[in-house]
């Protein structure tokens, strides 16, 4: 099997780092060939704050998932995340040389091209730029331009902003892991490609990814993503809540919220009480799960009125037809789709990321990885964009040429196979390589 056909999704959160290994069968559907996790202490809110600690829980993290999926792992798609996140509109316009040439992909490769070239704040740089609609000369409103006639072609874009710091710091601990980076995704986007329906984007959708220390707010608007947003808070400012409200440690506190946690006091009577072992020579301490749900509501409330606030601005709160969906780890609180529709008045479901996940990968159909499955999707949109680049070229090469290279490839073959398990991608752009550059 080739290396192209595997792919791999690294999830650096607050509270865990997930690495999920994965490949499409004939049914177009993701299987999950390992996964492997690990405690990321070196990450804060989403955003690294001590490298040599995340490094290692990286190697971890991706030591188990080569143990499970067999593969070696050696290129990995990351997410990102963290309050230094923005967003923002832009409008971009390309004169072309004429009419008489067809729109082709490379003139919006070159018009998006030309928002990476936007001057930034000091300290900020483009991660993500993606167009939502197009103009070609005077008609509006197109959502693929290409194979139209037209000299004048324009896009509206939404583009993504983050520090450069934040991103060089994840650069450098997947690169101190030894391993390369294919590309970087805002998180609340790859959560998207794994919990939404193409339904629910176009009728209008909120995606809401509840993390440790963040949670990510994406809003969809007839398939166009339409606002983004990074709220510092989520699962572990809850933990903290409960921590000081009940006067018990942190790891105390965080298996009460996973356990016994609610986000509705109501829907807890008074009489029920959990007893928490007392620290050494001391007491049980009792807790009342009535008051363990009142601290969660409190702190859940303040996080969705942040999240409606979005939503109010982003100018489409009456036209979100689908509602919101909820996912990521903090999802998983019982009656938590009752309070957002409370708050809110808008219809929620909790996002389960087996929308394009085959049956059968059991261990990933919790909302905590519908990050790590998306950023394999993502990775394999960005595949099938240079696969289908790499077949142009292909058809387009002379036919002594191809023989040629045919010839070169049968010959190298025997040699690759005793030098590797793995056979590597042949990507040939000239004939004159010599054979041995075929060898690992």
């Amino acid at each position: 099997m080739q290396k192209t056909e595997i792919v791999v999704g690294l999830d650096i959160g607050t509270t865990k780092i997930a690495c999920l290994v994965g490949k499409k069968n004939e049914h177009n559907k993701l299987e999950i060939l390992g996964m492997g996790k690990s405690s990321s202490p070196g990450v804060t809110r989403g955003v690294v704050t001590h490298i040599t600690p995340t490094v290692d829980a990286i190697v971890k993290a991706v030591n188990e998932a080569e143990e499970k999926s067999g593969y070696k792992i050696k290129t990995v798609n990351v997410g990102i995340a963290g309050q230094h996140i923005k967003s923002l509109q832009h409008h971009g316009i390309i004169t072309r040389p004429s009419y008489d040439e067809e729109i082709t992909q490379d003139d919006i490769d070159a018009l998006v091209e030309d928002m990476y070239k936007l001057v930034m704040l000091p300290g900020e740089e483009i991660i993500n730029v993606i167009p939502q609609d197009y103009t070609v000369d005077n008609e509006r409103g197109l959502s693929n331009p290409i194979g139209m006639s037209g000299r004048r072609l324009e896009a509206n874009f939404h583009i993504i902003t983050a520090q450069v710091a934040a991103v060089k710091n994840i650069t450098k601990c997947v690169e101190k892991a030894g391993l390369r980076i294919a590309g970087i995704t805002l998180e609340p986007l790859a959560s998207s490609d794994s919990v939404l329906s193409e339904e629910e984007k176009e009728a209008g959708v909120v995606l809401v990814d509840i993390g440790g220390g963040t949670t990510d707010v994406a809003i969809f608007q007839e398939n166009i993503i339409r606002h983004t947003a990074v709220i510092p808070f989520g699962g572990n400012i809850i933990s903290e809540d409960i921590k000081d409200g009940c006067s018990i440690i942190k790891k105390q506190a965080e298996l009460l919220k996973v356990k016994f946690g609610s986000a509705l006091t109501s829907e807890n009577q008074d009489n029920e009480i959990v007893a928490i072992p007392g620290l050494r020579g001391r007491e049980p301490k009792e807790i009342s799960l009535k008051n363990l749900a009142s601290i969660i509501e409190a702190r859940m409330e303040e996080i969705i009125e942040q999240i409606y606030y979005e939503i109010k601005i982003s100018g489409y709160a009456k036209k979100l037809i689908a509602g919101i969906v909820i996912t990521g780890g903090g999802s998983q609180l019982k009656y938590i789709a009752q309070l957002f529709e409370y708050i809110t008045g808008m219809p929620t479901r909790i996002g389960f990321p087996t929308e394009h996940v085959a049956s059968g990968s059991e261990e990933v159909t919790s909302p905590m990885f519908s990050t790590g499955v998306g950023l394999i999707l993502v990775g394999y949109e960005n595949l099938r964009r240079s696969a289908n680049h790499f077949s142009n070229e292909k058809i387009e090469m002379k036919e002594d040429e191809q023989s040629k290279i045919e010839e070169v490839i049968e010959e190298v073959k025997p040699q690759v196979r005793k030098k590797s398990t793995f056979l590597d991608d042949f990507i040939i752009k000239t004939t004159g390589w010599l054979k041995d550059d075929y060898i690992e």
